[in-house]
């Protein structure tokens, strides 16, 4: 049996807080990305767009994330790409995050009366001139607590990337415990560091859901 401190756990369980951060920002930026296109694509009513991107969104929401995982980091194998964890878990958790952005904010984007498009039509504005001034300022204005909420469950999913080597907080939690025969002070110690990082997130979300109740 290894001899870790306390202090030696948390030094290197927040060494890999680093990748589980710096992983679930890249899936939430580049899911926001991407489902912003897709929005817009299905906003759009582009031929056989509306079919492509709900089909797409179901695929995601239908199946487990783990599954994903699996499938991209193999499939990209056995496709000739080489690829990282880190590669493979970036690019399957942002279509993971922008199937259910892109599903989050067309709620919205629908909720906006339609008085509101044939008013900014009036006006002489293009679709995207309309989307840009009129409709997603009113939309995203709405969505800010509900995106943040899913920002929550980005983090958590991260933890699933360990299946395939990357080594972030859990994956780290589970070699220091394999080391040390002290599961439950190390996964403690994961379950606090998840719990720092996305406290302050779902209270964040919750004043932005409690101040704009009034205004609906």
């Amino acid at each position: 049996m290894v001899e870790f401190s306390l202090w030696d756990i948390a030094r290197h369980l927040l060494l890999a807080l680093r990748w589980t951060a710096g992983l679930s920002l890249i899936a939430f930026v580049g899911g926001g990305a991407v489902g912003l296109a897709l929005l817009v694509a299905r906003t759009a009513r582009w031929p056989g767009a509306q079919r492509g991107v709900a089909l797409y969104v179901q695929l995601f929401q239908g199946t487990p994330l783990l599954m994903q995982l699996f499938l991209t980091y193999f499939g990209l194998a056995m496709l000739g790409v080489e690829t990282t964890p880190l590669t493979a878990a970036s690019l399957c958790l942002t279509l993971y995050a922008s199937a259910y952005l892109t599903e989050i904010w067309r709620g919205y984007v629908e909720s906006i009366p339609r008085g509101q498009w044939e008013a900014s039509a009036s006006l002489a504005m293009n679709f995207g001139e309309q989307l840009r001034h009129v409709i997603l300022p009113q939309a995203a204005r709405l969505a800010i607590a509900p995106t943040v909420g899913f920002l929550v469950q980005v983090i958590k999913g991260t933890a699933l990337a360990s299946v395939i080597g990357f080594v972030e907080v859990t994956k780290a939690g589970q070699m220091i415990a394999n080391a040390t025969y002290q599961p439950f002070l190390v996964y403690s110690c994961v379950g606090l560091m998840y719990f720092v990082l996305c406290f302050p997130l779902s209270w964040w979300s919750r004043r932005i859901e409690r101040a704009l109740r009034p205004q609906r």
